[in-house]
């Protein structure tokens, strides 16, 4: 068995950020602000993760910053609730293969985050466990929401819903008022949906024209596989939740993952039912993370079959 490894190291600027390897593959975490994970990759391999060049290493302030990497917020979003700052830093524990770390409830929101991450020994699979609390004087409902800020220049696959009976619906997507619905970064199949981050998309065929280059394109849905990946960099970084149908998830009701896109990276959301929650109560939602080394991009459906779902399968 491997060793789970906790060190201290400075990392794309932030000085106070902790390792956590096994040797296989590493995660960095920086508590200066966040707390965010802002590294997931095989052990001196690509980042997975995308990091906002005029962001990195940057702490205070009072002005809302992504900063990039693994974030956790709470939905449905609203301005100015959700984009509260948390640009000051968080407080962290060592805990068996992995740390918990913990920020403190901002003003506006009063709600505490926390994120506990515990690696695998061997392997690549990562458990991350999001915890919100509300520290108000009064219910609030809300949904837990993962949301992963991941590399540009890659390709998301979403499993769609197949089963049930003709004569009904399976499946419902929620849209967004600057998403277009012939957006050529999209791809609408009937067992997948595929999605690129392209930062140049919609001129490479019209030069003159760039303006899907400069608008984000947005969808939510119900994945009932429970589970997402994105190939990048020749390999493979898979998301693996749980959702049920009988749940209340936020925008529309349905919505248990959700991504977006812009001309520099790409999200994958996750969220959790939403709960009512009454004062000192906690909303907990679950991801696992897992990567996987010599996967292309798909082409097709029967390449995504093959390739990409039944190598994610393999872990469920």
């Amino acid at each position: 068995m491997s060793e789970i490894k906790i060190v201290n190291k400075e990392y794309s600027g932030w000085k106070n950020c902790v390792s956590i390897s096994n040797g296989t593959v590493e995660l960095i975490v920086t508590t200066d602000v966040g707390p965010r994970i802002i590294y997931y990759g095989f052990t001196g391999g690509p980042n997975h993760m995308k990091i906002f060049d005029s962001q990195a290493g940057v702490t205070g302030g009072n002005e809302w910053m992504s900063f990039g990497g693994h974030r956790l917020w709470h939905s449905p979003e609203a301005f100015p609730r959700t984009y509260e700052a948390e640009n000051t830093s968080c407080r962290w524990t060592a805990k068996k293969d992995g740390i918990v770390a913990i920020n403190e409830p901002n003003e506006l929101s009063r709600m505490e985050k926390e994120i506990e991450i515990t690696l695998d020994p061997e392997g690549t699979k990562v458990k991350i466990e999001h915890r919100i609390t509300n520290r108000n004087a009064w219910d609030v409902k809300f949904a837990a929401w993962a949301l992963t800020v991941v590399a540009p220049g890659g390709r998301l696959i979403i499993p769609q819903p197949v089963s049930g009976p003709l004569y009904l619906p399976n499946r419902n997507i929620s849209f967004w008022t600057y998403t277009r619905l012939n957006d050529p970064r999209v791809t609408w199949l009937d067992r997948y949906i595929f999605l690129d981050q392209d930062i140049d998309a919609g001129y490479k065929d019209e030069p003159e024209n760039r303006r899907f280059n400069y608008v984000p394109f947005k969808i939510g849905m119900h994945v009932p596989d429970g589970w997402a990946a994105y190939v990048n960099h020749g390999q493979m970084f898979a998301k693996y939740f749980t959702c049920d149908q009988k749940d209340e998830y936020p925008d529309f009701g349905h919505c248990s993952f959700e991504t977006y896109t812009n001309k520099e990276m790409l999200e994958i959301e996750t969220l959790s039912p939403l709960h009512n929650t009454e004062p000192g109560e906690t909303v907990t939602h679950t991801e696992q993370w897992a990567l996987f080394d010599d996967i292309q991009k798909p082409q097709t459906e029967n390449e995504a079959d093959e390739f990409v779902a039944q190598t994610v399968r393999s872990l469920l």
